[in-house]
């Protein structure tokens, strides 16, 4: 017996002892955080650095707040669009900022709305006089969008640039499904809805090709025209139509082929780099060679935070909308839903903005996000829409309660079309004998079946209901943008258009960013737009999360993008794996019926969907990868 006695008080000594270093653990990492946080006050001369070092997106998903405790990061690091605009906007007028210096290496992508947007950020910086200065080991697509508005453009010489454009291959399941003997239930309406042919067809419809040449091209034409305007002695043609032949010509040198046809500026490494950007921000030669002055970019934030409250209440439906409850990067219709009706209750609102940046969803989810809109609108507030990226299929629908809507030139939106997909694995279980067998008292009990199959009465039941959706669609549509539901039908079908194109069409009604929504809210509040004060409607980050935040700023672990060009492309290609992942995730799980465009993927950050790549990350583990 005294040994069963000895034996539990070691172990719960052993059990104290991991608790006591648990805490010890937890309150070193607390401290250790805020003592590295910046002060805003602490901010002085220097170049403002966007080492940015992941991708741009509308809403960062929030970090788990155990996360620093894991050994691994995770998921490269979220810009949030506004705070980038909002930093290079800020440094704009102030003395202190001597240059800004954009970090490209391990730049993670965006849409090309929100590149777009950042440039000619960059741009009115520039025109005021201020220095802006970009460097890469090399080039890709989106990279270059944004390196093209500096005034400097600076690679190393052991780098290079590959443009790509949009376009490429998707993944196509069919084959794969009928070996597997999985039968796939499509419900749908819309010729151009081509979400559900990677599960029905083994390649490209004919509507589907037409609709993607036709967005890829007008998204393509805006790159260029971009590029054009803001560097207008660039002979960045050949680059994009015979590559080969000019890296050829300059014997692989591809770095200096860049810099003859104006494609960069200064060729040189990451010191020579720092010594020009010492030479405008100030520089010490006691310090590491190529060391400049620096403001970092979380506290150039911190010293110029947002308003705590306003008249104008901004809600983000950003990411996949979802049923139910969701964090930031997601949009779950009943979380965003009750921030409509929880800033409506105070009473203080004077307007409402909506910024969209998905590319749909649940239509149930969807459609609870309309209602809370609508009413915001039965209590006299403006509703007005600024679509980001993409806003597409859901994100149209929650979109249509605007009085106003705004987007981008190379905003990715319509899609007006729904579906539903049920798998089945009745012919699965058959190949290995396996049989299903019962009594129904109605034609639809056990229906849907997933062992046994639907019946024809499950499938004329399900078809009626997604046909009854989309004509709801085109009617919340009709009403909205005011033109009749034939006209609507014909524009709609599940087909997908840039800003440009919707504009003609009249699914959007000007062209403007987040700020210029704002105005427009508030001049149809009666406020003025010029002193107008915004709140965000949205989950302020805990503690733990904001922890967790400082561990994740300076992540530079396997997630972030590599810095040459051709590894680059290599790790942009990782997406397509990940995405054929969460395809199969999808098939299984997505029930309901959905208002999701699958065109939108391919144009946002690079490393694709997070969900889809956290899913990638675990099967490699699994199989220890």
């Amino acid at each position: 017996m005294s040994l069963v006695r000895g034996a539990w008080k070691l172990l719960v000594g052993i059990k104290d002892a991991l608790v006591l270093v648990a805490m010890l653990l937890f309150f070193g990492l607390l401290f250790a955080a805020l003592n590295s946080r910046p002060s805003a006050s602490a901010v002085k001369d220097g170049a403002l650095l966007l080492n940015l070092n992941g991708s741009i997106v509308e809403q960062p998903e929030e970090v788990a707040p155990l996360a620093m405790l894991s050994g691994k990061q995770g998921a490269m690091r979220q810009y949030r669009l506004r705070d980038v605009v909002r930093a290079i906007d800020d440094a704009r007028d102030d003395a202190r900022v001597k240059a800004i210096v954009l970090d490209l290496d391990h730049f993670g992508g965006a849409y090309p709305a929100a590149l777009g947007e950042v440039a000619d950020a960059l741009v009115r910086a520039r025109t005021a006089g201020k220095h802006v200065l970009a460097f890469a080991t090399g080039y890709t697509d989106g990279g270059y969008r944004l390196a093209s508005a500096a005034s400097e453009v600076w690679m190393d010489p052991m780098g290079g640039t590959i443009f790509a454009g949009p376009g490429g291959s998707q993944l196509y399941y069919k084959g794969l499904i009928d070996k597997l003997g999985v039968n796939a239930h499509v419900y749908r309406v819309g010729k151009y809805k081509s979400f559900v042919e990677p599960y029905t067809r083994t390649g490209q419809s004919p509507e589907a090709k037409e609709a993607a040449t036709v967005l890829q091209n007008g998204l393509f034409d805006q790159w260029k025209e971009a590029i054009a305007r803001v560097r207008p002695k660039a002979k960045i043609a050949e680059w994009l139509t015979a590559p080969d032949k000019v890296v050829e010509t300059a014997h692989g040198d591809i770095a200096q082929a860049n810099l003859a046809d104006g494609i960069v500026d200064k060729l040189g490494d990451r010191v020579a780099f720092g010594r020009r950007v010492a030479e405008l921000a100030g520089g010490d030669s006691s310090k590491p060679a190529g060391w400049f002055r620096t403001i970092d970019y979380d506290a150039w934030l911190d010293a110029h935070p947002l308003p705590k409250s306003g008249d104008v209440g901004i809600v983000t439906v950003a990411g996949d909308i979802v049923d139910g409850k969701a964090g930031p990067g997601t949009a779950g219709g009943d979380t965003i839903a009750k921030f409509i009706y929880d800033g409506l209750a105070k009473k203080k609102l004077k307007a409402l903005v909506l910024r969209v940046d998905s590319p749909g969803g649940s239509v149930t989810a969807s459609e609870r996000i309309r209602l809370a809109l609508l009413e915001a609108k039965k209590q006299g507030l403006p509703v007005v829409v600024s679509m980001g990226g993409v806003a597409a299929s859901g994100g149209f629908w929650v979109s249509t309660p605007g009085d106003v809507i705004f987007a981008e030139p190379s905003t990715i939106t319509g899609s007006i079309g729904i579906f539903g997909i049920i798998p089945t694995f009745e012919n699965t279980l058959a190949k290995i004998g396996v049989t299903t067998d019962g009594v129904k008292t109605t034609p639809l009990s056990g229906q849907p079946d997933m062992m046994g199959g639907t019946n024809p009465v499950t499938d004329a039941v399900f078809q009626s209901a997604i046909d009854h959706g989309y004509a709801q669609f085109l009617a919340r549509v009709s009403q909205s943008r005011r033109m009749p539901v034939d006209k609507v039908n014909e524009i709609a079908q599940g087909r997908v258009w840039i800003g440009g194109t919707a504009r003609q069409l009249g699914l959007i009604d000007r062209f403007g960013t987040l700020k210029d929504a704002v105005a427009e809210a508030a001049k149809r509040a009666k406020l003025d737009p010029a002193t107008v004060q915004v709140t965000y409607l949205e989950k302020k980050p805990g503690w733990a999360a904001e922890l967790a935040r400082q561990f994740n700023r300076d992540n530079d672990d396997d997630s972030a993008a590599p810095a040459d060009a051709f590894a680059r492309v290599a790790w942009e290609r990782r997406a397509l794996v990940a995405r054929a992942i969460g395809d199969v995730k999808r098939l299984v799980t997505g029930g309901g019926v959905q208002a999701a465009c699958i065109e939108c993927g391919g144009f946002g950050p690079d490393a694709g969907a997070p969900s889809d790549a956290r899913l990638l990350d675990v099967l490699l583990a699994r199989i220890g990868l």
